[in-house]
């Protein structure tokens, strides 16, 4: 046995199948098995309830030895991998792609840190968790929770001795609170330094997780996708087959193996049947096109649950056309596609005044991402239109918000005397967003007519008194977030949700190691990142700002330090 893996070429099939884990073909590289795997399983079967045969013996033709397996190399993989190392464990991560994933790091939300004291920011714990656990209608791991409210703190503080260690620095998103959707300041935003200015988030994990890991001995496997999990006769998960040019290479672990593969965003298949509000509401996909769901499935064929209520991550920033719909529009068996082909338009996620199809506010603008997405999906189309006028860099400034949405405000701080034309010139020409000189010309360049253009405009009128008024009737948005419409040009962009992940993964206990449907851990199998769940139901709580990340690699680090048993 050799205790070192070299890279393979990903085969043609491989591609096709994005990744190939859950076709277990019986051939290595068959299309017609890659086909079969994506379009569903026997006996009209969902794929994820289809367990493959196992891959031959004769298949294999290499088997490596490793402590510390972890599948995926993503901002959980590379951080478990670099956790493992700096433990002193022998530690292979495995990577499908060419190169890793880093979706969304470098903003990161902790319940306490050096930076946070600092600030003189504290929080009250035990509200918080609560409204962390019903906010999810209580469909989550509450002791799960707990632990993140109890490890976060050490987790960021080690996360910033890294960075700093690195030539860059921590900024916290610091803003004024809604009084009626409240968010939480803990959101770390990681920038500054050579290599955070100049390379993506994918060269982010690279430069700060996985060369740190490497000098510490971790091995990083790339372009060899994972078909299964092995298992002994008494079920215990003691490594994972992985397809490789001309067969397979199966790695052992003796410690365990550490599913990090992310969610299923791509996966039509598995958003329709396990998060139908996505196909409600959701107009972009801008999470990582590679997942699919692979590690979800491989462990759900060892025996795992996985959560049973949808939780996806969704914001407001989707823009599309006059006219056009929310919801999956690729064929089942394809790769989960959407009307929208741009970029997220961070404007959606400001609280202006924003109306559905029938011409009518149907939501408190002040909300988390998702709400306001949520909300028109009981409305024709998914989707809504949100309107302002020409003081948009003054409404911006005022309503304060925090998180990521303040891209959108530090913009227009930046471009103070450039003109909104200018800024907004890509979506002006492209549709995405209309300009007119009268609020009747926008309503008609918006699509609005007959009875849904009067209440429109009637509309308009009311929000311009709830301005003047300083108060908002209708749903109680806070006063200095309500807005006026009163100055030419006006502006419209129609929305729908972005996707960004899915957050229901396989089910969890308080030691990341995955539950079978007794809710029994499944020996020497862990799950961290987008792949695990058991903490978010119903939707991600955006009201505690970058708290997927830091769940993240809180959880990560914890994953592995219980697998090589320092929990010191």
């Amino acid at each position: 046995r050799r205790s070192l893996l070299k890279g393979a070429a990903l085969s043609a099939a491989s591609v096709a199948a994005l990744g190939m884990i859950g076709c277990a073909p019986k051939e290595a590289g068959s299309a017609d098995d890659a086909k079969a795997g994506a379009a569903g399983g026997a006996d009209g079967k969902h794929t994820w309830e289809v367990k493959p045969e196992p891959i031959p013996a004769d298949k294999v033709k290499e088997t490596v030895d490793t402590e510390v397996l972890v599948i995926g190399g993503g901002y959980s993989g590379t951080c478990c991998a670099l956790a493992a190392a700096e433990g002193g464990a022998k530690v292979t991560l495995v990577e499908k792609d060419a190169m890793l994933n880093g979706h969304g790091v470098g903003g990161t939300g902790a319940i306490g840190s050096r930076e946070l004291d600092k600030l003189g920011i504290s929080f009250d714990k035990p509200v918080e968790m609560e409204r962390w656990v019903s906010t999810c209608g209580n469909r989550c791991r509450e002791s799960l929770v707990a632990k993140w409210f109890r490890e976060s703190e050490r987790c960021m503080n080690w996360f910033l001795d890294l960075a700093e260690k690195n030539g860059a620095k921590c900024m916290v998103t610091v803003g004024s609170r809604s009084a009626v959707h409240p968010e939480i300041d803990c959101y770390h935003m990681i920038s500054g330094g050579e290599i955070f200015e100049q390379h993506t988030m994918a060269d982010f994990v690279e430069y700060l997780f996985e060369s740190e890991a490497k000098q510490h001995g971790a091995e990083f496997v790339y372009e060899m996708p994972a078909v299964q999990l092995v298992q002994d006769d008494a079920g215990k998960v003691t490594g994972a087959i992985f397809e490789a040019d001309g067969g397979y290479v199966q790695v052992d672990a003796a410690k365990g193996v550490l599913l990090t593969t992310g969610g299923y965003t791509s996966n039509a298949e598995m958003l329709r049947a396990c998060n139908p509000m996505v196909d409600r509401c959701v107009t972009l996909q801008y999470g990582s096109p590679n997942n699919v769901g692979e590690g979800i499935k491989a462990g759900m064929w060892a025996g795992a649950q996985k959560d049973s209520i949808g939780a996806p991550m969704i914001f407001d920033r989707g823009a599309v056309k006059p006219g056009e719909n929310a919801g999956i529009i690729s064929s089942p068996g394809e790769t989960a596609t959407f009307v929208g082909t741009d970029k997220q338009f961070n404007l959606g996620s400001q609280p202006l005044m924003k109306v559905t199809r029938d011409g009518k506010r149907f939501v408190n603008e002040s909300t988390p991402y998702d709400f306001c997405c949520f909300a028109a999906a009981e409305h024709e189309g998914g989707v809504f239109c949100q309107v302002f006028d020409s003081n948009l860099k003054e409404d911006v400034k005022r309503f304060n918000t925090i998180g990521c949405s303040r891209q959108t405000q530090q913009l227009l701080a930046k471009e103070a005397d450039t003109p909104l034309d200018e800024i907004y010139a890509d979506q002006l020409e492209k549709g995405t967003m209309v300009k007119a000189d009268t609020i009747e010309e926008l309503a008609v360049k918006l699509g609005f007519s007959g009875e849904a253009k009067d209440a429109f405009l009637a509309e308009v009128e009311k929000y311009n008194g709830f301005y003047d008024a300083q108060e908002d009737p209708d749903f109680g948005k806070e006063a200095y977030r309500l807005s006026e419409l009163r100055t030419a040009p006006f502006y419209g962009i129609w929305y729908g949700g972005s996707l960004l992940t899915t957050v229901d993964g396989l089910r969890i206990n308080e030691d990341m190691q995955v539950l079978n449907a007794e809710s029994q851990p499944i020996e020497g199998l862990y799950a961290a990142g987008d792949c695990s769940g058991s903490i978010f139901g119903n939707n991600y709580p955006e009201y505690i700002v970058g708290c997927a990340c830091g769940r993240t690699i809180t959880f990560a680090r914890h994953a592995v330090r219980h697998m090589v048993g320092d929990l010191s």
